[in-house]
């Protein structure tokens, strides 16, 4: 069985965020236990699974993503990585209908090799810090925000160089978001240079999830990108999320749904042999 890595929100290898990618060929799922297995050994922030839907009006595949410890409702990344998949290696159409936990999930691929996602917005709503949270990130937020279904909380940071010079106390921010029933941290700040070529910068704590830090998060910037926009006053905005890795995320907000935009690079084509039914 074919495998990829794939990393999304990034033209260089070695940068963004790496995906393992696992196009199935026929109809319905292998095991459970078999994706979570695959999970586990890839271990990489996300692994997606993928399969055909033949006759199905409103989706054109089915998409399941599992991290190394947890099957996860949204994921941007590994959804970019699939559909760079089906359009580099399956010839797929330039728009393809993914069908996921979180509904029908649209991404669009140009000549460029540019990769558009268009996901479901979470809007941000202020809510008082978590408990411990200052402590576990080593500097009080400017404001926290909730983002709903997305389960994620924002702590708005003072500027770009706090974002950049965090080292938390991941086992702190693991407990939180237990104690909390939260999925993990977005910090976030405006950028430091008028002129540089993106707005603001990120980054996503997820170490409740098998994660520490997730390089470029696209779920993340579904509630990135309004709160941005509404504090900009414009719908376009372009985040950097400011890992060891980096990635650019360009995003347009569209009334409850938001555009991700990115590119993405094949790094790893093999085999699997260890398939469902070996």
């Amino acid at each position: 069985m074919r495998i990829r890595i794939i990393d999304a929100f990034t033209a260089t290898p070695f940068a963004g965020n790496p995906a393992a990618v696992c196009l199935l060929d026929t109809p319905g799922w292998p095991a459970e236990g078999w994706m979570r297995r695959v999970a586990a050994e890839m271990n990489l922030s996300e692994t997606a699974f993928a399969h055909p839907l033949d006759g199905d009006t409103e989706a054109d595949w089915a998409l399941r993503w599992f991290t190394p410890v947890v099957e996860t409702n949204l994921c941007g990344h590994a959804t970019l990585a699939t559909a760079h998949a089906l359009h580099v290696d399956r010839g797929a159409p330039g728009t393809v209908r993914f069908s996921s936990m979180s509904g029908v999930l649209v991404t669009h691929t140009r000549a460029d090799g540019t990769i558009t996602l268009d996901f479901p917005a979470a809007p941000v709503t202020e809510r008082p810090a978590p408990e411990g949270l200052a402590e576990a990130l080593g500097v009080k937020p400017d404001s926290t925000f909730g983002t709903g279904s997305l389960g994620d909380v924002v702590a708005v940071l003072p500027d770009e160089a706090t974002v950049r010079g965090l080292t938390p106390d991941f086992a702190a921010l693991a407990a939180q978001a237990r104690r909390d029933g939260t999925r993990g941290v977005i910090v976030t700040a405006a950028a430091a240079n008028s002129g540089a070529e993106y707005d603001f910068v990120s980054r996503f704590f997820v170490p409740d999830q098998g994660i520490p830090e997730d390089p470029v998060t696209g779920s993340a910037h579904t509630a990135l990108a309004p709160y941005w926009a509404a504090r900009l006053g414009r719908d376009e905005t372009i985040g950097l999320q400011v890992s060891a890795r980096t990635g650019l995320v360009r995003t347009r907000v569209l009334g409850d749904r938001v555009l991700l935009t990115g590119h993405a690079v094949t790094v790893v084509d093999g085999t699997l042999h260890a398939t469902p039914n070996g």
